[in-house]
């Protein structure tokens, strides 16, 4: 079966989601002031990390740290609520912008990584320790939905 990485169209299209997404990002007065200290590298990062979650090759963990340095970077930003959904938001428009695939499988595999992955940031950015810390300790593989059953 096809990796989520190759159906979006691979590194490529990584690249256009963190682009779009940044652009977003930056205009947005709620978000930017926690993204807008990372640029210009965060982006190169933030499409890497993508890549590797969905399928693609590791070079986010084996060039970037990993998992545990996606921790540090959000330790301490004490992400709301309100900042987390507008952060989906943005998401999900940046694929649109950034044309990746718009199939319902695709997008529900999309839509279920970012609300993931914002719920553990947002966990991991208001911990006080480790201990409250969300336990994920490795760059996630997103797959493609279940199928219904039946289907």
């Amino acid at each position: 079966m096809t990796t989520l990485f190759e159906h979006a169209g691979g590194a490529e299209a990584m690249r256009r989601l963190a682009d779009a997404l940044y652009r977003r990002l930056l205009s947005d007065p709620v978000l930017r002031p926690p993204f807008g200290e990372l640029m210009p590298e965060h982006v190169a990062h933030f499409a890497l990390f993508e890549a590797e979650t969905f399928g693609g090759p590791d070079d986010y963990t084996r060039d970037h740290g990993g998992f545990p340095a996606l921790i540090d970077m959000h330790r301490g930003l004490k992400i709301t609520e309100a900042q987390r959904r507008r952060f989906v938001e943005h998401y999900l428009a940046a694929a649109d912008e950034a044309g990746l695939p718009s199939d319902a499988p695709f997008r529900e595999a999309l839509r279920t990584h970012v609300e993931f992955g914002t719920q553990v940031a947002m966990q991991n950015s208001n911990a006080e320790t480790d201990d409250e810390l969300h336990p994920l300790r490795h760059v996630p593989i997103w797959n493609w939905p279940d199928p219904e059953p039946g289907a």
